[in-house]
């Protein structure tokens, strides 16, 4: 596997393509306060880059449900929730990239 680097404000506009950032109760079937949509920042520049491509889609006329929220504390997820594509088989569970900002 071939390893690059990118910056906040690319990972920014992908995460925004590839999930309902408008489900206010959780992501596809999975409700709940575990599975909302939220950007973390660590400082002022990427808060400021998060709020620039909220304010975007909202001019555009989605009712924006991520949150924003400055980074805490960093827990690595368990084994299982490990290499997500490889265990589904390579395959979207509820995460399908469309072209928002292109």
């Amino acid at each position: 596997m071939t390893s690059r680097v990118t910056n906040y404000e690319r990972l920014v506009r992908v995460f925004f393509e590839i999930h309902d950032f408008t489900q206010k109760d959780g992501q596809g079937p999975d409700i709940g306060s575990q599975y909302l949509s939220y950007i973390f920042y660590l400082n002022d520049e990427q808060r400021q880059i998060a709020e620039k491509y909220i304010g975007l889609l909202k001019s555009k006329g989605y009712d924006v449900a991520t949150r924003l929220e400055r980074a805490g504390r960093f827990w690595i997820a368990e084994d299982y929730h490990q290499d997500y594509y490889g265990k589904a088989g390579n395959l979207p569970y509820c995460h399908v990239r469309r072209r928002i900002f292109d």
